[in-house]
């Protein structure tokens, strides 16, 4: 064991991971280095719940849908629909299907119930309409931020109708085609029709941004939010299709930077309405560029982490998460000379780091970087520890288990 690094060890607990910041973050982001694991979903509902009680966060934001996650943040504050049909129509990839999901959803639910619309929690889903197989059609949230716009500032400012964004839309199953993703020419990013939608998309969005005093003045808050996501997504979404019509070599690198730039609007805006918790792999969270491999090419693109950080600098705090075995994935114990196998010889079963301190215990050393064998799990890089405000680091991953309750019913 290297001298220092047991000091550098705490409780996981709201309270300690606050100390370990220079303030109270407005966002405060926890990663993750693979998705679905029970340990860390219930770790972070845990968390969260420190947070709303101790903190006073009320909002959480999770790598889902930001259009899907309207749908769980209005049953989790006005009690619409049953839970398990937010669960399926309000997540995408798949993260209904968690159990950690669902009992957080539960948990928000039961905790609003009762109280007014300023003591509720929030739900968000930060990321874009987007899975890894092609992107959606952009017609829901053009079409809402037009019937926005009609209903507050009057059609006659409009720069067009919503007969002419149907007919420019066509039909929506062109959008997300998945051969696009290999083959940019099945794309319709870059027709003459999706090019006229990017327009009107911004001249609405500039009409939005126009009539700010009337529009905080005269419709109802929640709708005002509503509205500038709604611009948000449609310009993000018509902007990913075009990149997906591009033949540059280019065309990755832009794909994963607009995904993660929308990520970060709308952590932007979430920041500006109170103390958040975030939700995401550690690769949208860190500072650290990005990186990765497309074939025989490498890929570099900057996170939503490190955007929101560079202009939210003490407001935006990152814990990044860190395992030491996935066994039912073949990740087994971790070699000692890696950042995972210093903190694997520790007696307890989980930490919370203090980062910064880790990295002066580690100056004397180069940890070795460790390998997955798992392409579903990405290892702690030692070279990112100094830029991230703490590690929380849990020793073994078990598989699905019944998920305990958390919270007050």
């Amino acid at each position: 064991m290297t001298a220092g690094i047991p000091d550098t060890a705490h409780a996981v607990d709201a309270a300690t991971a606050l100390r370990l910041l220079p303030t109270r973050p407005r966002l405060l982001a926890l990663g993750e280095p693979t998705h679905g694991e029970d340990v860390l979903l219930d770790l972070r509902n845990e968390l969260f719940r420190q947070l709303v009680e101790q903190e006073g966060y009320r909002t959480i934001a999770i790598e889902s849908d930001c259009m899907m996650g309207l749908v769980v943040d209005d049953y989790v504050t006005s009690g619409a629909g049953t839970l398990d049909e937010v669960m399926e129509r309000g997540f995408s990839h798949e993260w209904g299907a968690f159990a950690g999901n669902r009992e957080l959803v539960r948990w928000m639910r039961a905790y609003n119930d009762g109280r007014p619309a300023s003591q509720q929690l929030r739900f968000a889903g930060f990321d874009g309409p987007l899975e890894i197989t092609g992107a959606a059609s952009p017609r829901q949230a053009l079409a809402a931020l037009h019937a926005y716009l009609t209903a507050w500032v009057g059609a006659d400012l409009l720069p067009c109708t919503a007969e002419t964004l149907d007919r420019l839309l066509g039909a929506d199953d062109r959008w997300p085609n998945p051969a696009a993703m290999m083959d940019p020419s099945q794309s319709v990013g870059q027709t003459p029709e999706a090019r006229q939608l990017r327009l009107l998309a911004d001249d609405l969005v500039a009409l939005l941004d126009a009539q700010t005093p009337h529009l905080i003045a005269a419709s109802p808050s929640e709708d005002w939010h509503r509205a500038r996501l709604y611009g948000r997504t449609a310009t993000g979404l018509l902007r990913y299709h075009f990149w997906m019509a591009d033949t540059s070599p280019n065309r990755m690198a832009w794909l994963l930077g607009v995904r993660d730039s929308m990520m970060a609007a709308n952590l932007f805006a979430l920041a500006e309405r109170g103390p958040t918790l975030v939700n995401a792999h550690n690769g949208h969270l860190q500072r650290n560029r990005s990186t990765m491999r497309m074939g025989n090419l490498p890929v570099e693109w900057w996170s939503a982490g490190a955007i929101v950080s560079a202009h939210l600098g003490d407001g935006y705090a990152f814990l990044a998460t860190a395992l030491g075995t996935i066994r039912h994935q073949g990740v087994d114990t971790p070699p000692p000379d890696t950042v995972e196998g210093l903190l694997y010889a520790l007696p307890e079963d989980r930490y919370l780091v203090d980062a910064h301190r880790l990295a002066t215990a580690l100056a004397d050393m180069t940890p070795a970087a460790r390998v997955s064998p798992w392409f579903g799990y990405a290892p702690l890089d030692p070279a990112h520890v100094a830029s991230t405000d703490g590690i929380v680091f849990v020793k073994d991953a078990r598989g699905s288990q019944p998920p305990p309750p958390f919270g007050n019913d």
